[in-house]
């Protein structure tokens, strides 16, 4: 379909655009458009941003096997009112990602439900048991984009020194979260006072930075790449920008959440701030507002991980940890960009382009997608948004199975109005005019 958006401030961080100008889509690319554009659908975009479509880092489809918390069907339809256009995936399913067939038929799901674009990332090992290597270039060819353990350790050194080895050798991306196998293992909250006051177990901080010591000890040894996910704390992203500074191939991403709340946020056991990793000082929140300004941190994800109501309305230190990210993505990253100025608007912030392309073309980069921008010849993925129209975070308001997260109550600023997918309308709020 041929469709000309109008009247809009396009913003294209990749390219450096920021302007009210016209997009036109046709057989689902952008292109250049013009007098003689004949276009099949008109979208009035006047008073409205047209971005990019989101590319989350981190969203759990909880297919297959964890249908009872979430299916393909809610959680793509939760990316298409995010303005989520493409994610990727860990591989922590049951079973979990390890093997090509698993990998294709997850990908046929998709294309069946026909929404966001699925990235899968393979298994680094089989089963996630941190033992042998998986295949990984028969994974590759089956559509894994990189290699990841999840939240499971692995004990040996050696497997990992091994698993870099063979990443290097063919251009592949490791993503690790940087977790000490033993330190904080069973720990549900920040070490702190307040966890001792609570009597919860603690998670250090040096369980991450113990973690990123020896990352980049192997990093040097064997050259490969590796993308750290949702650094927590201020200590870790110190290590992450020299480690940078010294020119090591490394990128790095942050939980949304950790973007704004605290371990304070516990208020009195509330299990929807029961997050890994868990959330940590307001110095370690503020470390991660900065790094997320001066580049340390390159791109942005929801983790989204959608909980049903039996796992989480259990005590604390009971409930299974995650929240549900992908509608509030956009929304908690602008609330970011419009505090860094004091504004009363993230429209009018002079980082609001630097906050978009770190849900665009940056986490793109990282995944090695060709998406997250909107140059001519680029895949039709866009989406429309109101940077100043404010939404109530309620159960109802969300299309994810998962319901629970530590915003649920906020009024947030940034209401997605129409997502386009591979040049098709996939998405449109009902209530616009």
């Amino acid at each position: 379909m041929n469709i000309h958006i109008k009247n809009g401030r396009v913003i294209d961080p990749a390219h450096g655009i920021d302007a009210v100008q016209d997009l036109f889509i046709a057989d689902g690319k952008i292109v250049a458009g013009g007098a003689d554009f004949n276009a099949e659908q008109t979208i009035d975009a006047n008073g409205l941003v047209v971005a990019p479509g989101l590319v989350d880092l981190s969203a759990r489809l909880r297919e297959p096997g964890y249908e009872y918390k979430a299916t393909l069907e809610s959680e793509l339809q939760a990316a298409m009112q995010g303005g989520v256009t493409s994610l990727v995936c860990p591989p922590d399913t049951d079973p979990v990602l390890d093997e090509p067939g698993l990998v294709e038929m997850l990908k046929h799901r998709a294309r069946i439900v026909d929404a966001a674009n699925v990235h899968p990332l393979g298994a680094l090992t089989v089963g996630l048991k941190g033992k042998a290597l998986t295949e990984m270039a028969e994974l590759t060819e089956a559509g894994c984009v990189g290699f990841a353990q999840a939240e499971e350790p692995i004990l040996d050194t050696n497997v990992m020194l091994r698993a870099m080895q063979y990443a290097k050798t063919f251009g592949y991306t490791v993503w690790l979260r940087p977790q000490d196998p033993h330190i904080g293992i069973g720990g549900v909250a920040h070490s702190g006072p307040l966890a001792s006051r609570l009597g919860l177990s603690g998670v250090p901080v040096m369980s991450e930075t113990i973690a990123l010591h020896t990352i980049f000890e192997l990093m040097r040894a064997t050259g490969a790449r590796v993308h750290l996910c949702r650094i927590s704390s201020a200590a870790g992203l110190e290590l992450i920008r020299a480690a940078k500074k010294e020119g090591l191939p490394v990128s790095a991403d942050v939980g949304v959440h950790h973007l704004h709340m605290t371990d304070a946020d516990i208020g009195f056991f509330d299990s929807n701030a029961r997050l890994t990793p868990p959330l940590r000082s307001a110095r370690d929140r503020d470390a991660i507002r900065a790094a997320l300004l001066d580049g340390t941190v390159d791109a942005v994800c929801s983790d989204h991980t959608p909980v049903d109501d039996d796992e989480k309305l259990l005590p604390f230190g009971e409930a299974s940890p995650g929240a549900t990210g992908l509608e509030l993505l956009l929304s908690l990253t602008l609330k970011w960009a419009q505090e860094q100025h004091g504004g009363d608007s993230a429209a009018t912030s002079p980082v609001l382009a630097q906050a978009i392309g770190k849900l665009t073309h940056e986490a793109a980069r990282i995944a090695g997608l060709a998406a997250g921008t909107l140059a001519v010849g680029a895949a039709a993925d866009v989406v429309l948004f109101d940077p100043d129209a404010r939404w109530l975070v309620e159960s109802r308001a969300l299309a994810s199975q998962g319901k629970h997260t530590p915003f649920l109550g906020y009024e947030l600023a940034g209401q997605v109005r129409t997502t386009i997918v591979r040049g098709r309308v996939a998405y449109q709020r009902q209530d616009q005019h």
